[in-house]
């Protein structure tokens, strides 16, 4: 595997309105996106620093996987997310060496990008996420 770039860094959130008012007014960057992926229950907010984009992630069920983060852990680093090309032939990659897998196919993501989780467990205790942008300018 070989990522172009950090795609962003995942960071959960307890009250996103909050968190996005420090992002803005505080470090003084932009949410240029807010959106909800009820698949994944979070809502999102995006802000983008160079090549690199830091995402809030805040969640809209207690059960879901950004609630029981924030329940267990608190706020903080969710996940790292790599920006990948073939993301279908990288996770076949990563499987064949061993890697778990917890998408074997990848979903779609905020911001509309093809998207695939690897197992903490098999990543030194970080979540990571791959990121396909499959309508990239052209």
């Amino acid at each position: 595997m070989k990522p172009s770039h950090i795609e962003h860094i995942g960071i959960a959130v307890k009250d996103l309105d909050a968190a996005i008012n420090f992002y803005e007014k505080i470090l003084g960057l932009k949410c240029y996106n807010i959106e909800e992926v009820a698949e994944q229950k979070v809502r999102t907010a995006f802000f983008q620093i160079g090549q690199t984009k830091i995402e809030l992630l805040e969640s809209t069920d207690p059960e879901g996987p950004v609630g029981k983060f924030i329940e267990k852990r608190g706020e903080g680093v969710h996940h790292l997310a790599f920006a990948v090309d073939n993301i279908e032939d990288q996770l076949t990659g990563l499987s064949e060496n061993g890697v778990r897998l917890i998408d074997k196919i990848p979903r779609t993501g905020a911001e509309g990008l093809d998207i695939a989780f690897l197992h903490p467990g098999s990543t030194f205790g970080v979540l990571m996420e791959l990121c396909e942008n499959k309508k990239k300018a052209l």
